[in-house]
């Protein structure tokens, strides 16, 4: 799984990339379900958040997840539990499917 931390307008500190990638932590089960992981934090002009995962399936399946929030660790907690939420359902679907 290749993982990508880009920022827009701002420079994410070390400390944030170390966080979101210690929050990664909770989708281990599916690295190799993953190809990319495509993560882009963006700092709007009224000082709020916008961060966007874009999900890679090894499957051909692409998904984007979304959030918006003044602060960027509570943001970046949120993301990780919706892209947490998609890749579980999505392995759940590529099962069912196979079964």
């Amino acid at each position: 799984m290749n993982i990508t931390i880009k920022s827009v307008h701002f420079d994410a500190s070390e400390s944030t990339r170390e966080f979101l990638e210690e929050r990664l932590q909770k989708i281990d089960f599916a690295t190799d379900k993953i190809v990319d992981l495509d993560f882009t934090l963006t700092r709007e002009k009224d000082h709020q958040f916008e961060i966007e995962a874009k999900i890679h399936f090894r499957w051909g399946l692409r998904a984007v997840v979304k959030t918006k929030t003044y602060d960027l660790n509570q943001g970046i907690h949120e993301l990780v539990d919706k892209v947490d939420m998609k890749v579980r359902k999505e392995v759940e679907k590529v099962q069912e499917h196979k079964a």
